[in-house]
Order: C-alpha cells, then structure tokens, then sequence
C-alpha cells in the first residue's frame, strides 16, 4: 500500500480535500459537461459539417499547428489565396 502525506496547512488553504475513486470520478465529471441534442436543419448543418471535415481530413487537407490561433492564421492565409 502506497502513503499519500498533506499537510494540513495546504488541507486548511484548500478548504479540504477529496479522495473518490476514478470510476467515480468520471461519473461526476460526465455529469459537468453539458449534452446538447439537435434537431432539424441545424442537425443536418452539423452532419453536414462534420462529412465535410471527415472527407478533407481523408484527402489529407489537415492543418498542424501548435495552438488554436496559429491552426486559424494558417487557414486563413490559405483560403485567401484560393
């Protein structure tokens, strides 16, 4: 058996602490995440969307970058020329 050791000072300065197993934890953590059904046009607009994406990604029309903004600058530069 492994010993995990807190202080109590960090304990006091966090409000507490909590030991759940992972399980459990997923459970808590699926419920945070909000769940979003579509309907109608907006469902066929994702599924749309999402067709799209998958058939570029096939074809190899894939970004890579380092973070979100640079994948966008990226994108950019290569739809304004085309």
């Amino acid at each position: 058996m492994n010993t995990i050791t807190i202080s109590k000072n960090k304990i006091r300065k966090e409000g507490g602490v909590v030991v759940l197993s992972l399980s459990e934890y997923r459970k808590l953590f699926e419920q945070v995440v909000p769940t979003y059904y579509l309907k109608g046009k907006d469902a066929k607009n994702l599924d749309k969307l999402v067709e799209r994406g998958l058939k570029e990604y096939r074809e190899g029309k894939v970004i890579t970058a380092e973070s979100l903004g640079e994948a966008m600058k990226i994108y950019a530069k290569k739809n304004k020329r085309n």
